[in-house]
């Protein structure tokens, strides 16, 4: 049997992500315009001009939209994409344009190859997330994967996490492993800075 913390995870896990198939057409259009508009000033204001920003493919229906890594290209960065593996680690791989299918369903990944040290690369680091609590903690789909790739995240970076309205909240049940986002995008407030 969970513990208590991963059941109230697992709640919380499906309230979030049954608003956002609530979504419709419209609203999630919209509202991944205004992040995207929000990200654009975050992106220069957080990374030098040319470095690398490491980022993710949105799922369908996850904050930012399925042109996010085209987006993120087009500000001048460059872009790295995580690439799923069997450990429920994460590869990060250059993204030159180019993704397909990955290996779970749902997630479309970078052409090429990478190592899981390339995030460590990353000036800014945007990540997706079903909620975030005052405190920056971030709550995830339940593998870990980012867990374990922000551990190769210096402290010093930024780490932004991409949620709709209603996804930041009081509090979210966190680990002792679980690094805290640095700040949120939302589609009504834009950005707000958690440190």
């Amino acid at each position: 049997m969970g513990s208590p913390e991963k059941s109230e995870k697992a709640v919380l896990r499906g309230r979030f992500l049954a608003r956002r198939r609530a979504l419709s057409t419209v609203d999630r259009t919209t509202a991944d315009a205004a992040l995207r508009a929000a990200l654009a000033e975050v992106v220069s204001m957080l990374a030098k001009a040319g470095s690398t920003v490491a980022a993710y493919a949105p799922m369908n229906g996850e904050p930012g939209g399925a042109d996010l890594p085209d987006f993120l290209l087009g500000t001048g960065h460059s872009v790295l994409l995580p690439v799923f593996r069997a450990d429920f680690d994460l590869d990060w791989i250059p993204f030159t344009g180019a993704l397909t299918a990955g290996a779970l369903r749902g997630l479309r990944e970078p052409v090429g190859e990478g190592t899981r040290e390339a995030v460590g690369e990353a000036a800014l680091v945007i990540v997706p997330a079903l909620a975030v609590g005052a405190d920056g903690t971030r709550l995830g789909r339940g593998g870990g994967s980012y867990d374990r790739a922000l551990a190769r995240v210096e402290p010093s970076v930024p780490v932004i996490a991409l949620i709709d309205d209603g996804e930041f909240v009081d509090t979210v049940p966190g680990e002792e492993h679980d690094r805290s986002v640095t700040g949120i995008i939302t589609p009504g407030t834009g950005y707000v800075a958690l440190e």
